[in-house]
């Protein structure tokens, strides 16, 4: 589980945020659970450090604030339009037995062995990350999505997506007109 330290902060408000930025700091807030939220900063370099790694977005994070731990996931990141800068960071507080959403990626694999592939076909990505419920304990960090079978034309589509026990997707709740594409092996056109 990843750590990530942070300092409760008692001055909210734009002007404030914006001091602490200029300190290199990341105004951030904790909610959820059935605390009250909490205004926090976070040392900008640490963090960003952090998030370099793509499954700190679906993993479980110790959140110690002033040596207290909290377990929490990711929920939101606010980024500077142009600059490799974070502004804000939202965390919500997790329970053990309370089902959650988050966003997990996605890593396909297979693809050198796809007879679509090997027919001159080229796979066109239409889903990077999926929205999935669980309880924390089962988020999965990543989710394989296997296109060794594809044939020229085909299209694998969320219903088609191998889910860990106790995973379910999001979208496939609303009905099967919510069963969306995540790949299709498309005819080169050289």
């Amino acid at each position: 589980m990843n750590q990530v330290l942070a300092e409760i902060r008692t001055n909210k408000g734009k002007g404030a945020s914006r001091r602490l930025r200029l300190e290199n700091k990341i105004p951030a807030i904790v909610y959820g659970g059935e605390k009250d939220p909490v205004s926090l900063s976070l040392k900008h370099n640490e963090f960003t450090k952090s998030i370099e790694n793509a499954s700190f977005f679906s993993q479980l994070i110790t959140l110690s604030i002033e040596g207290k731990e909290e377990c929490v996931v990711l929920k939101d990141i606010h980024r500077h339009p142009y600059k490799a800068v974070v502004i804000h960071v939202d965390f919500q507080r997790v329970s053990d037995d309370v089902a959650l959403k988050i966003m997990v990626p996605l890593i396909f694999v297979g693809e050198d062995d796809a007879p679509g592939i090997q027919d001159g076909g080229l796979i066109s990505r239409h889903l990077t990350t999926i929205e999935v419920e669980c309880l924390p304990k089962d988020i999965p960090e990543v989710l394989e999505i296997d296109v060794s079978a594809m044939g020229l034309e085909e299209l694998l589509h969320l219903s088609n997506i191998h889910l860990p026990e106790g995973v379910a997707l999001v979208a496939l709740k609303y009905g099967a007109k919510f069963d969306a594409p995540v790949a299709a092996l498309y005819k080169s056109k050289k």
